[in-house]
């Protein structure tokens, strides 16, 4: 069974399955990391991206960490080193079905902490458009980066940095961004960022304006970067999600399932010096 063709089939919650169905997606999250001056290289037992021009941790990450343990523990001593070499504060794994299942032990021994639980999803349900979002403007990038921003907490320089992505993604034909603009103002109200890889759609970034929830756009504009995705070619579509609680839901609204866990591991780079 080929997960990319037969993306429905129950047998992707088989260990197996879902280890191919994780490389898949995985592939796809990391030539979206490298648009347009990122980097990916391997490191020991593990597949790493680094992007300079996106602070965000999904554009700074390793993951795959397969081998022996002793590989592993390696690895995840060397990546300590890379990410700092590369200027970041914190070095992060996302570990999911391609990663050894001993990973946790490991991680702990070699001072790594797991700082967040996600769930991989696909797409099963196709929603009903409405047409409330458009594709993104140049014009639209300051206002989508003080969404991110707020939303992630980032630092001015960091925002200066993710203004430079977002218009390279704007001139990147993989890429798909659309916003929803605020009826009561001259601003957007919320925008979701797509990308298509080797027939695996993502999406990857959904967020709404604060004082705009829950009025469907979000369910909107996700069903529409969907849509595009398809009619790029995309057999699939994935995401990632925190695990349980309200973005797992809204997730499962728009058409979404979990299909495996994943586990975020990260090292204070400042912690060893």
């Amino acid at each position: 069974m080929d997960p990319l063709h037969d993306p429905d089939d129950e047998a992707l919650l088989d260990p197996r399955q879902a280890r191919d169905l994780a490389g898949l997606v995985e592939t796809a999250r990391l030539a979206s990391a490298v648009v347009r001056y990122g980097l990916r290289t391997r490191v020991g037992a593990a597949t790493v991206v680094l992007n300079q021009d996106n602070p965000l941790p999904a554009a700074n990450h390793a993951c795959a960490l397969w081998g022996t343990l002793a590989e592993v523990a390696g690895t995840l001593l060397s990546l300590e080193q890379v990410f700092a070499e590369a200027g970041r504060s914190e070095a992060v794994v996302f570990a999911s079905p391609t990663t050894v299942a001993e990973i946790e032990g490991i991680a702990d021994d070699a001072g790594w902490r797991a700082v967040e639980e996600l769930v991989a999803l696909l797409h099963r349900t196709r929603q009903d458009v409405r047409g409330w979002a458009r594709p993104a403007e140049e014009r639209d990038l300051p206002g989508i980066v003080d969404l991110i921003a707020d939303d992630a907490g980032l630092s001015e320089e960091g925002e200066h940095r993710l203004l430079r992505h977002l218009e390279h993604r704007l001139d990147e034909p993989r890429s798909v961004l659309r916003v929803v603009d605020d009826q009561d103002a001259d601003r957007i109200s919320g925008f979701a960022q797509g990308f298509v890889e080797r027939r695996v759609g993502l999406v990857e970034q959904v967020v709404v304006r604060p004082g705009r929830r829950r009025r469907g756009i979000g369910g909107e504009v996700v069903a529409e970067v969907v849509e595009e995705l398809r009619e790029r070619g995309a057999l699939m579509v994935a995401g990632y999600s925190e695990e349980g609680g309200t973005a797992e839901r809204f997730a499962e609204a728009c058409g979404f399932d979990v299909v495996y866990g994943v586990t975020a591991y990260a090292r204070r780079i400042d912690d060893l010096l």
